[in-house]
Order: C-alpha cells, then sequence, then structure tokens
C-alpha cells in the first residue's frame, strides 16, 4: 500500500457529503447524473450500504453508493462507483468496493453484489471482474435494461454484472 493509499479513510458517508458525491458523478463524465438532491438523500437514506473514501483532510475522493435489493436480501446493488480525477489509478474503486462489501456483508450477510456497467465503461468492468476474481466468485452478465426502456432519448443498455457466491 503506498503512502497515499494510506492517508485515506474509507467510512460510511455523511449527509454533508452529497454535494461531493454529486461533484464526483457529475465530473466522471461517465455516470448518470441523477439530481443533487438525491445524493442529499443517498448519503442519509443509504449511508450503511455506501462508503466514501477520504483524503488526509477529510474531503471525499470517491465513494461507492448501494443498496441491500428488498427482493434479495442477501444482495448488495451497487449504484455508483466513482473517483476523482485527481486519485484515480490508486486502487481506490477496488478498496471501496472490497471494505464496503465486507461491512454489509457482515451485517446484512450480503452473499451475492450486482451492479450495470454501460457497454464500453471498461473501467468498471475490470473493477468488477477484478473483484470477482479476488474473492473467488462466479461472474455473470446479461443485459438488465435494453436501450427502449429508457424513455429519455438514446442511453445504452446496461448490462447487470452478478457476482457470487461470495464466500462468508
Amino acid at each position: 500500500m503506498t503512502a497515499a493509499q494510506a492517508d485515506l479513510q474509507i467510512d460510511r458517508p455523511k449527509v454533508t457529503d452529497g454535494g461531493a458525491l454529486w461533484r464526483i458523478a457529475k465530473d466522471s463524465e461517465v455516470l448518470d447524473l441523477n439530481s443533487s438532491y438525491s445524493y442529499l438523500l443517498w448519503c442519509r437514506d443509504f449511508a450503511g450500504t455506501s462508503a466514501v473514501a477520504r483524503d488526509e483532510r477529510g474531503e471525499p475522493v470517491g465513494f461507492v453508493t448501494g443498496y441491500v435489493r428488498p427482493d434479495r436480501p442477501h444482495t448488495l446493488l451497487v449504484w455508483q462507483v466513482a473517483v476523482d480525477d485527481a486519485h484515480r489509478g490508486r486502487g481506490i474503486a477496488a478498496r471501496l468496493l472490497d471494505g464496503l462489501v465486507a461491512r454489509v456483508g457482515g451485517s446484512h450477510g450480503v452473499t451475492h453484489v450486482e451492479t450495470t456497467v454501460s457497454p464500453g465503461n471498461t473501467a468498471s468492468e475490470r473493477l468488477f471482474a477484478s473483484f470477482a476474481e479476488r474473492h473467488g466468485a462466479a461472474l455473470e452478465r446479461e443485459v438488465l435494461f435494453d436501450t427502449g426502456l429508457f424513455p429519455d432519448g438514446p442511453h445504452d443498455p446496461e448490462v447487470l454484472h452478478r457476482i457470487g457466491p461470495l464466500p462468508l
């Protein structure tokens, strides 16, 4: 682990982090940007199933948002993963994902992780493939939402990545 990685603190997001998470998502230019209000709500209502990476000043530099699926209570759905441009390439997204799954796995008995990735988002595809490999879990892919389901104009399909079972 590098000194820059050691300086990072990974914990639960707070409502006051909502604006920073919105900015990081916006600056990613890859994620579907939700309203700033939704990031505030996410930090309030889903803090237990989300994680934020903080720099040495305590400022958010990356995040993972997720929730436990109501109809599959042992599945963590990862909604968004983003790292500030100045901090990319340091393994922060992988540390966030590993830490979050370990925390939520322990408290909720999570055995599977799901996420959706748009075709061509190679960084996310690599992140989840390497997560599955690190944890010795299978990775299955299938289109979850086809292009025609999106009412707001052209949108790439969303491909479901289902990882599991994870070792308990």
